[in-house]
């Protein structure tokens, strides 16, 4: 609610401002969705006209990344604009729903300014930690199946090469074998032959 002076009567009124929502608004392709961080009209249809563009949500790739216009998005919240709900986990894993919470008691006199920046400050460097320390994991992760993928296919290969060299070493003896029993055959027909022409022919006497 905003009070201003009228202009006739010089008496102060008040005026409804309008009430705001940030959402989500969908784009990209099917079963591959990326959303643009709006501010829009509450009363307005999911994809009509926006007032603000905040940032982007990418949810496609791990960590999901969030490109956020971080003071724009704490000035509409402390101007009273209602985020939906994921949203809202979205604002506060970027710590604006922090920070306008830090703004609210500085406001009130429950807290300096000093005293707010350094306790946001402090829970960035947390955050940011934790998010340095995830993808790293992520990547550490990737990185092992990677090389245990690579092993795997090397093994598969290596046991399809110990095949086909055990393959042909068995046609190979069994080629030589059958030579060589053919060779023994062909050498006993020659001898059988050779003793039969060395016997000499009986005689008989009259």
């Amino acid at each position: 609610m905003r009070f201003a002076k009228h202009r006739w009567t010089g008496s102060i009124i008040k005026i409804k401002s309008m009430a705001t929502k940030i959402r989500l608004q969908r784009h990209g392709r099917k079963r591959k969705p990326f959303y643009h961080v709006v501010v829009a009209d509450a009363r307005a249809p999911r994809d009509g006209r926006i007032v603000e563009k905040l940032g982007t949500f990418n949810p496609n790739v791990e960590p999901p990344i969030i490109d956020l216009n971080f003071d724009g998005a704490v000035k509409w919240v402390l101007n009273g604009a209602t985020p939906t709900e994921t949203v809202r986990m979205i604002l506060s894993k970027e710590g604006v729903m922090l920070k306008k919470h830090l703004q609210v008691g500085v406001n009130k006199g429950a807290i300096t300014q000093e005293a707010a920046d350094e306790k946001f400050g402090a829970w960035k460097s947390t955050k940011d930690a934790a998010t340095q320390s995830t993808v790293d994991g992520i990547a550490k992760a990737k990185a092992d199946k990677d090389a245990k993928d690579a092993a795997a296919r090397i093994e598969v290969r290596e046991a399809a090469a110990k095949a086909l060299k055990e393959q042909e070493e068995a046609a190979l003896k069994a080629a030589v074998e059958e030579a060589a029993a053919k060779e023994a055959e062909t050498a006993e027909s020659t001898e059988e032959a050779t003793e039969e022409e060395a016997t000499p022919e009986e005689t008989t006497e009259g």
